[in-house]
C-alpha cells in the first residue's frame, strides 16, 4: 500500500540536499524554541512547561485467574498555556487486543466500567476504545494551570506469552502499562498519539503515584515505589530481613523455597494489601508470585548522603542466573553512580523480576532466565542502564529510541569493559551492536535523527549501534573529563524534564565549550556509515603523510597501526577531531621509530565496513 509521507520523513530528506553543516530543527521543534519552552543555550526554555499528574491506583487480582481488576484516580495537572477540550487517554495493554481470537479467554483489552471527571459521568464508550489512544472529550474544557479529577473503574484480561506484561506462569504475573493514563501533552508537539504496536516504546509524564495491589496470602508482591506496610503484609521473620537488606552489602534470603514452601513469609489473612509510594517517576508496574524466591542487598550510591538503594530479585529457585542477580545489580548500581554516567543512581530501590521481557521500567526490570551467566549480567547491566535514560532523563522512547537505547548500549560496553576487561567488552559489543551492521547493506541508510516510527530501513541500528558509536566516538574527541562534564551539563538542565535532540546538541556543546554541529550533522543528520580507505602512504621529512578516503562519510575515531620490519608494532591513535574540516578525505602525519613494513588503519570498535583497503604494504 501507499505510505504518506511524514513532516518529519521530509524533513529529513530535504536534510541531504544541504550544504551547509546546519542543525536544523523540523517546523513543531523550531516552534519549541521560537516560543521561548526550549533554548539555544541547550536548557529549558524561559516558558518551558509539561503537565503531571497524580494517581492513586488500586489493583486486585486472584491468580490463577488473570482477570485484573483496578480503581484509579487522578489528578491531572494542565500547565500548558493552552485550553485542553479533550485528554488523550493511553490503553497500552489493548495492543494485546484479538492477538489470540480462537483462544479462550483471549486478552480483548482494558474495559472500563465506570469514569466520572470532577463528579459527573464522562461519556466513554468501549466499543470505539479498541486502539492505544482514545481521545476523550470533556463536557468542560480543562483551562490553561487549572487540574481536574477523574475516577476510573476498569478490567482486563492478563495476556499469556513472552510479552512485556502477562502470566509468567499459573501463579506469577507482571503487570506494565496496566492502568489507563493521561499521555504526555508537550510544547512541541501536543498530544502524544503514537500508536503503541509492541516494538516502539515509551513517553510518559513524571507523576506522583500511590498504588495499591490486594492478592491472597501467600503471593508476594513487588512493585515500582517504596512499600509502605511491610509489617502488614509480612511476618515477623520476613520483615526483619527485608529492613535488614536494606543497610547489607551482602545479599540477604528474604524467601527461600524452604520458607515458601512452609508458608512462613506473608501475613496469612484471606488477602493481603502490599502499599507503594513514588513520586516524580514515569511509570509503575508489579510483580506478583507465590513460588519466586526473594533476594535482598544494598548499595551506597551517593557518597556524600551516604544514601543507599535498595537491591531486589524474584525469581523461580531453579533459575542458576537469577540467584546471582542481586549481585549483578550491586555492581551495575555502584558503577554507574561513581563512574558513568556519574549521577547518583536517583530512585531508592531497583528489582529484578524473573519473566521474558528483558525490559526496562522504572525500578524494576523484566528480565528472561539465561544460563549463560555473562549475557545475563549485560542484560542486568543494559536494563539498569535506562534509570537514567529514559526514567531520569524522560526522553521520547517511541519517537527518538536513539536517546535511551543508544546510551544504554554505551553504558552496557563502558561497565563491561571494568567487569570483563577491554578486550572481551569490545569483542562482544562489536559481534553484538556493530558487526551485522557495519557489514550489511548501506543504500538505503537513513539518519539517525529520523523520528522510529518514520524509520523504514535499520530501526534497531539507528536506536542501538549507531547512536552509541557516535556518544562513543563524542567522548574519543572531547576526552573522558570533558566529556563527562558536557554530559552532566545535558542531565542537569533536563533529569526530570522531556528532553528531544536539539536539547541533547546544545547542551553537550554548551558543556563543553565547543562547536559541535560538525559532529553532530555528520552523525545524526547523514546516511553514513563507517568504511575508510588509506589511499597511500609517503614518506614525509621524519615521518609518513597519510591520505585517508572516508567512503562511509562517519567522523569515527581510528588507529594508524604500524608494523615494523622486525615484527613489532606501534600504534597512532586519531580521534574524530581529524575530520573537522573535510569529512571525505584527510592527511595525518604520523612518525614511527624504525623502518616501517605496513601500516593499516584500525577502528576497533568502530569496525570497518571494508578492511581489504585499509592496509599499505612498503615496497
Amino acid at each position: 500500500m501507499l505510505r504518506s509521507t511524514s513532516l518529519a520523513a521530509v524533513f529529513c530528506l530535504a536534510l541531504l540536499q544541504m550544504n551547509a553543516q546546519t542543525l536544523t530543527h523540523p517546523p513543531e521543534v523550531q516552534q519549541a524554541f521560537d516560543k521561548g519552552t526550549r533554548a539555544e543555550n541547550g536548557k529549558p526554555g524561559k516558558n518551558y512547561w509539561q503537565n503531571h499528574g497524580r494517581y492513586n491506583i488500586s489493583v486486585s487480582m486472584t491468580p490463577p485467574n488473570k482477570t485484573i481488576t483496578g480503581v484509579e484516580d487522578i489528578t491531572y495537572f494542565n500547565s500548558s498555556p493552552d485550553v485542553l477540550s479533550s485528554l488523550n487517554m493511553k490503553l497500552i495493554v489493548n495492543v494485546h487486543r484479538g492477538r489470540t481470537p480462537t483462544a479462550a479467554n483471549a486478552p480483548q483489552g482494558i474495559t472500563v466500567d465506570e469514569i466520572t471527571i470532577n463528579g459527573a459521568k464522562a461519556d466513554w464508550d468501549n466499543e470505539k476504545a479498541v486502539t492505544t489512544n482514545y481521545m476523550l472529550d470533556l463536557k468542560s474544557p480543562l483551562k490553561s494551570h487549572d487540574s481536574l479529577k477523574m475516577n476510573i473503574k476498569w478490567h482486563y484480561q492478563l495476556s499469556t506469552g513472552r510479552g512485556r506484561d502477562g502470566a509468567i506462569d499459573s501463579t506469577s504475573f507482571f503487570l506494565a502499562y496496566f492502568y489507563p493514563r493521561v499521555s504526555v501533552y508537550d510544547d512541541y508537539k501536543g498530544w502524544d498519539t503514537q500508536p503503541h504496536t509492541g516494538g516502539l516504546e515509551f513517553y510518559n509524564d513524571f507523576n506522583d503515584y500511590q498504588l495499591s495491589v490486594t492478592v491472597p496470602k501467600n503471593y508476594i508482591v513487588w512493585a515500582t515505589g517504596t512499600l509502605q506496610n511491610p509489617n502488614e503484609v509480612l511476618q515477623p521473620e520476613a520483615a526483619k530481613r527485608l529492613q535488614t537488606s536494606m543497610t547489607s552489602d551482602s545479599t540477604i534470603h528474604i524467601a527461600t523455597a524452604q520458607d515458601l514452601a512452609a508458608k512462613s513469609i506473608t501475613s496469612q489473612n484471606a488477602t493481603n494489601t502490599w502499599k507503594w509510594n513514588s513520586s516524580h517517576i514515569t511509570d509503575v508496574t508489579v510483580g506478583v508470585s507465590d513460588h519466586y524466591d526473594w533476594d535482598a542487598a544494598s548499595v551506597i550510591v551517593d557518597d556524600k548522603a551516604h544514601r543507599r538503594t535498595s537491591v531486589q530479585a524474584a525469581f523461580p529457585d531453579s533459575s542458576a542466573d537469577f540467584h546471582q542477580y542481586v549481585k549483578f545489580a550491586h555492581n551495575s548500581l555502584d558503577w554507574f553512580s561513581h563512574n558513568l554516567p556519574g549521577v547518583p543512581y536517583p530512585f531508592p530501590k531497583t528489582t529484578s523480576f524473573q519473566g521474558y521481557a528483558d525490559m526496562e521500567y522504572p525500578m524494576m526490570v523484566n528480565d528472561s532466565h539465561e544460563k549463560d551467566l555473562t549475557f545475563a549480567q549485560l542484560v542486568q547491566d543494559h536494563e539498569i542502564a535506562h534509570t537514567y535514560f529514559p526514567f531520569y532523563m524522560g526522553t521520547n522512547e517511541s519517537r527518538y529510541a536513539f536517546m535511551d537505547e543508544g546510551w544504554a548500549t554505551t553504558f552496557e560496553l563502558l561497565i563491561g569493559t571494568a567487569e570483563k576487561g577491554k578486550k572481551v567488552a569490545d569483542d562482544f559489543y562489536k559481534n553484538f551492536r556493530v558487526n551485522r551492521w557495519t557489514h550489511g547493506p548501506h543504500e538505503k541508510e537513513m539518519p539517525i535523527i529520523t523520528p522510529s516510527p518514520d524509520v523504514t530501513f535499520g530501526s534497531g541500528n539507528n536506536a542501538y549501534g549507531k547512536p552509541s558509536l557516535s556518544y562513543l566516538a563524542l567522548k574519543d574527541l572531547l576526552g573522558d573529563v570533558l566529556f563527562k562534564k558536557a554530559l552532566h551539563t545535558y542531565m542537569d538542565n533536563w533529569n526530570g524534564k522531556h528532553p528531544i535532540p536539539w536539547d541533547y546538541f546544545n547542551s553537550m556543546k554548551a558543556g563543553s565549550g565547543k562547536n559541535l554541529d560538525w559532529f553532530f550533522y555528520n552523525w545524526f543528520y547523514t546516511p553514513y556509515y563507517i568504511d575508510l580507505s588509506l589511499e597511500k602512504a609517503e614518506k614525509a621529512g621524519d615521518g609518513y603523510a597519510l591520505s585517508i578516503k572516508n567512503i562511509g562519510g562517519f567522523a569515527v575515531p581510528f588507529d594508524a597501526v604500524v608494523t615494523y620490519a622486525d615484527g613489532t608494532t606501534d600504534s597512532f591513535h586519531q580521534t574524530p577531531i581529524v575530520w573537522e574540516k573535510d569529512q571525505k578525505a584527510i592527511t595525518i602525519k604520523i612518525k614511527p621509530t624504525k623502518d616501517v613494513k605496513s601500516i593499516t588503519i584500525d577502528g576497533g570498535i568502530f569496525v570497518d565496513a571494508d578492511m581489504k583497503n585499509n592496509t599499505w604494504t612498503a615496497n
